[in-house]
């Protein structure tokens, strides 16, 4: 379970998450938590230097590229009809604070229905920003929720409001073979405004 710099730690019932065997971390960027299994979501990393000719103050429209890129990425790989979203965080789910796929931020990448595929995140530093990207081959909030510290009908009341919000990329038939960081890689340069 990572939560996003800005969650307590009162977010996650530690009995739950130890009987799973699973274990807490936190990372420095902004956001709801996600649940990181071993091969799912992929979890991709891009650093810009604040004197790149790309940085942009507005850290709202920061994320547009990004997002841009992704989308291009996704789709080379088959999944179409893919949306950028622009502006403010849209509060899809009322675990939009607490679950990062329950919620729709700026530059984050859209399935053609509107439930979020690829969530974003980033940490800004005097010299520069890491913007990190994670897409789900299978969304499965099950769990998340599970470690969650909610009360038993919080927790299936997540579980009804998560499982439509977000889409992994089995729904297109792209599984864990593909290598996304090449195809992300690749899709920069035609993705950049």
């Amino acid at each position: 379970m990572v939560l996003g710099s800005t969650q307590g730690d009162a977010a996650v019932d530690r009995v739950r998450l130890a009987r799973g065997g699973a274990v807490l971390a936190r990372r420095r960027s902004g956001g709801g938590a996600v649940w990181v299994a071993p091969d799912d979501p992929a979890w991709i990393d891009l650093w810009l230097p604040r004197d790149d000719a790309l940085w942009v103050d507005d850290v709202t429209v920061s994320f547009e590229w990004v997002g841009a890129a992704w989308c291009r990425a996704l789709e080379e790989l088959g999944v179409d009809g893919l949306e950028v979203h622009r502006g403010r965080s849209v509060a899809t789910t009322v675990w939009a604070s607490l679950v990062c796929f329950g919620g729709i931020g700026a530059g984050e990448v859209l399935a053609p229905d509107g439930r979020k595929l690829v969530g974003l995140a980033q940490r800004r530093t005097r010299r520069g920003a890491w913007f990190h990207g994670a897409v789900y081959v299978r969304w499965d909030p099950g769990p998340l929720v599970d470690v969650l510290a909610v009360t038993d009908d919080e927790r299936a009341r997540a579980l009804q409001d998560l499982g439509p919000a977000a889409a992994g990329l089995d729904g297109w038939g792209v599984g864990s073979g593909v290598d996304l960081p090449a195809a992300l890689l690749a899709a920069l340069p035609s993705s950049l405004p």
